[in-house]
């Protein structure tokens, strides 16, 4: 009785305090770890009805897209999928052309029939977690070297994975906490995925780059796919014959929308973050990799916006890059902004600081941990010589088509000659034949070749000659110096700068020809760099060493701090409540936005503000049918301060019955130094609300028979209870 009595106060506790909903949780750990703090915060479910191997669960309803690029949930009981508008866009861009332009003027199947095979899109289902560390670390001691431990450690892994994937699953084996520890994750995989809807693109990039990472925001950022199995449900290839799929669970859509202090929880696969983040980690981003990326990423979107201005055909080619091009060159902005104003490199420093004060205590700790600091600042110093280089490998190296094409023919078939025969593998050249018309889709010939000038001009002129490829060698001699030179020569001559000249070299393959072409010479010496240059093995061990170390010794420092591993797009939860917040002195941002928003930052000479006119006249008309909230208002977006990152795109938020209530699609300005610290007051996601979304696919869009298949809740409207306060009785 009284222990029943104390965990009743406790989650009362619990439910009074505020919350920092710092974490993003692993499932099978949930009963353990967050369910009663997450029950005494508005859950209504158990740890199980969220994840169970054996039952039907939440987890079943929550699908990783793409293999975990962004995340989706089924709605329907015939496989309908809801993800956000971005997260489609590659496959709507792929499907559209001049004639149907659906990025522009949106898509709607009024029948299974009318939906549309995307090649290339799938969808996994989790099956189970398993945690596999102390198989994995068997055999692995404090004191071997790390090529012995990964060696122990990669063995390992094969092994778990492939007995996975023997029992017929889809297999990763993850560490975590630097790894200290190892999760088996098995999967079930579907590839017939169709495009059932998606509003215009003025409805789903509603502002544009203008709004990107802002709050407040009005953005529809949705699309609806379908997802089907042969005649037993299982995975298949696309077929006619192959039908909608049936699934374990399915999320029903919400209508009572949100209320400040609401509880909500995130279910994803949230990419990457790095909370345990060294000062010294902080320092570089800060001096060097975040204004490198910036800086090249600038000029890359100003190159490719000017074609796409010139040319609707090159505008839709360009669309998809142009948006992940931008959103991380956005994103590294924010980032730095949020670390140098929230002090993170501070805070960093002083909890070191209070690690080697513990360590120094106890002979024992010195021993093990004592090193780990140490190997940090050591792998930081040196890796500061390389890092400018590295960015512009990376984003310059491979920032055009034209070397990407190169690398991806040397992967594919330059991979396949044979020495003994002097020839490429037959196969390997059918096989990339069929995919020639698909590789140069959105490939614009005077726009890569711009992009490679642009971009290869500034490592010209901005590194030093020992951090250049040996292509410039060629540029300086032969060209002198000239990249504009070396590009014209370089496009007029490459088989790669078109589907026909590759397709003619397919036809008569010769590496003597392939070895001279300057794409793949310039590909090969960007390659060579990372292999040489880049490459530093003993500072890469330093870092194993040191992160490891550190974590594991901040875990056993604070044995009572709830510890989460980083993301590494694995299946994630994360809870927290809906929120107001205060981003600076005497400034105030609500919880909500309307669709009265729409309407004001409507601007018709702006493309990122511009909608259909129908959607200003139904919005001026206010018919929102049973998707107004209790003021007659249509609530567009609602921020939440749950814990997400990029992967989570397209997330569903659930309310504390398991019902949905949005799509998460976006963080907070004030907070894009997340990734690498949580910051409580600040920190939000922004999601579509679930009745906009409805609203826009029945009334904008007419598609009844998708509204048909959602299985809606609505919580009664308790009557009010009035309390009739009798006369007192007179005594007499």
């Amino acid at each position: 009785m009284k222990r029943k009595l104390l965990s009743t106060l406790v989650i009362a506790l619990l439910a009074m305090q505020g919350f920092a909903n710092e974490g993003m949780w692993l499932l099978h750990l949930l009963k353990k770890i967050n369910e009663a703090e997450m029950q005494g915060m508005g859950l209504n479910l158990t740890a199980e009805e969220i994840y169970s191997v054996n039952n039907s669960s939440l987890k079943d309803a929550v699908v990783r897209l793409n293999g975990g690029s962004c995340t989706a949930e089924v709605i329907s009981d015939q496989g309908l999928v809801l993800t956000n508008h971005h997260c489609a866009y590659g496959a709507v861009q792929s499907l559209s052309s001049v004639d149907h332009d659906y990025l522009t003027d949106g898509f709607w199947a009024m029948s299974l029939k009318e939906e549309l095979p995307i090649d290339g899109m799938t969808v996994g289902f989790l099956q189970y977690i398993e945690d596999v560390s102390e198989r994995v670390l068997t055999g692995v001691t404090a004191d071997m070297s790390e090529d012995e431990r990964n060696a122990i450690i990669g063995q390992a892994i094969q092994e778990v994975r492939a007995e996975a994937i023997e029992k017929g699953y889809d297999a990763d084996v993850k560490g975590m906490y630097y790894d200290n520890e190892f999760y088996l994750f098995t999967y079930k995989t579907y590839s017939d995925i169709r495009l059932v809807g998606v509003p215009p693109e003025s409805i789903g990039k509603f502002g544009g780059d203008t709004d990107n990472w802002m709050w407040p925001r009005h953005t529809g950022d949705f699309s609806m796919l379908r997802i089907y199995a042969d005649s037993d449900n299982n995975p298949a290839d696309y077929s006619d014959s192959n039908v909608a799929y049936t699934p374990k669970h399915h999320l029903p859509v919400s209508l009572d929308g949100v209320k400040a202090n609401d509880f909500t929880m995130i279910m994803g696969y949230p990419g990457s973050t790095d909370r345990y983040l060294s000062s010294y980690g902080i320092q570089e981003a800060l001096d060097l990799y975040n204004p490198t990326v910036v800086a090249i990423r600038t000029t890359r979107l100003e190159t490719m916006k000017k074609h796409m201005d010139a040319d609707k055909a090159v505008r839709l080619q360009y669309a998809a890059k142009h948006a992940q091009v931008a959103n991380y060159w956005k994103y590294f902005q924010g980032q730095s902004r949020g670390l140098k104003k929230l002090h993170v490199y501070d805070e960093k420093k002083a909890l070191e600081d209070e690690f080697s004060a513990w360590v120094s205590k106890d002979p024992a700790r010195t021993k093990m941990y004592g090193e780990a600091l140490g190997l940090m600042e050591e792998y930081y110093k040196e890796h500061r010589k390389t890092v400018a280089a590295s960015v512009y490998a990376n984003e310059v190296g491979f920032g055009s088509d034209i070397t990407i094409l190169a690398w991806r023919f040397n992967g594919n078939v330059a991979a396949s000659y044979n020495e003994e025969t002097k020839a490429y593998n037959p196969d390997a050249i059918a096989a990339y034949r069929t995919q020639v018309d698909d590789l140069y889709k959105d490939f614009d010939l005077a726009t890569e070749k711009d992009v490679f000038v642009a971009l290869f001009t500034m490592w010209q002129k901005n590194l030093p000659k020992e951090q250049q490829p040996e292509i410039f060698n060629l540029i300086n001699k032969k060209y002198k110096g000239s990249v504009q030179r070396f590009a014209d020569k370089m496009f007029a001559t490459s088989f790669l700068s078109s589907p026909e000249k590759l397709k003619a070299f397919l036809d008569k393959p010769s590496k003597k020809v392939a070895d001279k072409d300057l794409a793949m010479q310039t590909m090969s010496s960007v390659i060579s760099m990372f292999r040489t240059t880049l490459r530093n093995p003993e500072i890469g061990v330093k870092f194993d060493r040191g992160y490891r170390l550190f974590v594991d010794g901040l875990r056993k420092m604070q044995p009572n701090k709830k510890f989460y591993p980083d993301a590494n797009s694995t299946m994630r939860l994360s809870y927290g409540k809906v929120g107001d917040y205060y981003p600076a002195d005497a400034v105030h941002y609500d919880y909500v936005t309307t669709a009265n928003g729409i309407v004001e930052k409507y601007d018709p000479t702006d493309p990122e503000f511009v909608v259909p006119e129908r959607l200003i006249d139904m919005i001026k008309k206010g018919d929102y049918a049973q998707y107004a909230d209790e003021n007659g208002n249509l609530v567009a977006c609602f921020i939440s301060d749950n814990d997400i990152t990029g992967g989570n795109s397209g997330s569903p938020v659930i309310n504390g019955d398991g019902h949905l209530i949005g799509l998460a699609f976006d963080g907070n300005w004030e907070a894009m130094s997340g990734d690498i610290a949580f910051e409580d007051k600040l920190q939000r996601t922004i999601s579509v609300d679930i009745r906009y979304v409805m609203f826009v696919v029945d009334k904008f869009a007419g598609a009844q028979n998708i509204i048909d298949e959602i299985d809606f809740v609505k919580t009664e409207a308790k009557p009010v209870v009035k309390t009739v306060v009798k006369a007192p009785v007179e005594v007499k």
